[in-house]
């Protein structure tokens, strides 16, 4: 059966990460958001105070960008970062695996960094944390290591890529992913641009949508009533 509009926006996160985002486009992506329902806005985590209070009694959630798009801060970086995230009002947090230390074979290492990141932010208490992985940018033993990192980690998510590298999300990968690590929700993000590309992904098995392109989604979703 086909979501409804407001069952559809329930799972979609909405992405404001862009570097040049100012204020008021951030203003205007917090009123979309509760217009529309959505379940999440992500933003950098500078943002997060300024939105939070936007969002205030809305059921928005506030989704905090950590190590991002990268990954390669120190672990110790990321741990404050996340910490400080929560603190000022993120409920969520989606944050970037370091993927050369995985690429590396250095997977001890790669596992310390999710952990510890993922224990930091639900010890300050994050509802949902959502471990990226950019899956473009690994071969298949390495999405097999990167699946059993995250689910060993903790973590309530796994996301297949950022947006910001070569990477999209596509159902295979989503497939891959729930084949690999059947213990975790995935969210696809990437270059997701239209109603038809949700629907494949959740029929493939995801079961969150991130994407800056939510608002045009939803007109599309709403002119199909």
């Amino acid at each position: 059966m086909p979501l409804s509009a407001r069952e559809l926006a329930s799972i979609i996160d909405y992405a404001v990460l862009k570097p040049e985002a100012t204020l008021n486009e951030l203003k205007e992506a917090c009123r979309l958001a509760k217009k529309h329902g959505f379940a999440a806005l992500c933003v950098n985590t500078y943002y997060v105070g300024y939105i939070a209070k936007l969002l205030e009694g809305s059921e928005v959630k506030v989704c905090a960008a950590v190590g991002f798009p990268l990954g390669s801060s120190l672990t110790e970086v990321k741990i404050k970062e996340a910490e400080e995230a929560v603190k000022r009002g993120a409920q969520e947090v989606d944050f970037v695996a370091n993927i050369g230390l995985i690429k590396s074979g250095e997977l001890e290492e790669a596992l310390k960094d999710v952990e510890q990141v993922v224990e930091a932010a639900k010890r300050r208490g994050a509802e949902a944390v959502k471990v990226i992985v950019e899956v473009g940018l690994l071969n298949s033993e390495e999405r097999r290591i990167a699946c059993r990192i995250v689910e060993e980690s903790g973590a309530d998510f796994i996301k297949t890529c950022t947006g910001f590298s070569a990477c999209r999300a596509t159902p295979e990968d989503v497939r891959e992913i729930k084949r690999l690590a059947p213990k975790l929700k995935i969210k696809a993000s990437g270059g997701i641009r239209s109603l038809s590309q949700v629907e494949e992904l959740l029929r493939a098995g995801a079961s969150r949508i991130g994407t800056s392109h939510a608002p045009e989604i939803m007109v599309q979703a709403e002119q199909l009533k």
